[in-house]
């Protein structure tokens, strides 16, 4: 049996060689890629497209302001597709952490109105464990159209 999740141990490395399903669009300085679990429908991470980059500070100045540039993109290109497809959307969280992925990344989480009102306003991070492991959270066939979605918009933008 092959295995069909190996791509998670080397996210850049298998963007870069067109092996990682989640990817969206290449970008100027990374990739748009949809995030593991949906239970925020539109979580998109930004990755960057240099291997072993931990940090933003890492890259070059120019190559900074390419990635922010993307990320400038990717979180707007999140915010028309959700606002289009959930009239309870709010808004759109940026984060850089890198506390447990050593790489440099930018999460891109979408907020809504029908979040729980202990959550709604405070960081995704505080979610239940329930909520990153639940069967119905993961990224599936469910979430093309919201995909294909943001894609559009990152092509519009681009």
């Amino acid at each position: 049996m092959t295995d069909t999740t190996a791509w998670k141990s080397d996210r850049v490395g298998s963007a870069l060689r067109g092996e990682n399903p989640t990817v969206l669009r290449r970008l100027t300085a990374g990739f748009a890629v949809m995030g593991d679990v949906q239970f925020l429908p539109g979580y998109t991470v930004l990755l960057t497209d240099e291997p072993g980059v931990e940090r933003l500070t890492d890259l070059p100045r120019a190559r900074r302001l390419a990635y922010l540039a993307d990320l400038d993109r990717l979180g707007e290109a999140v915010e028309r597709a959700c606002r289009a497809a959930d009239p309870a959307f709010r808004r759109v969280n940026l984060e850089i952490l890198g506390n447990t992925d050593p790489m440099l990344h930018v999460h891109v989480w979408p907020r809504y109105d029908w979040e729980p009102a202990d959550l709604v306003r405070r960081p995704v991070w505080l979610y239940p464990g329930t909520h990153w492991t639940a069967p119905t959270h993961p990224l599936a066939p469910a979430h093309a159209p919201l995909r294909a979605a943001i894609g559009t918009e990152l092509d519009a933008l681009g």
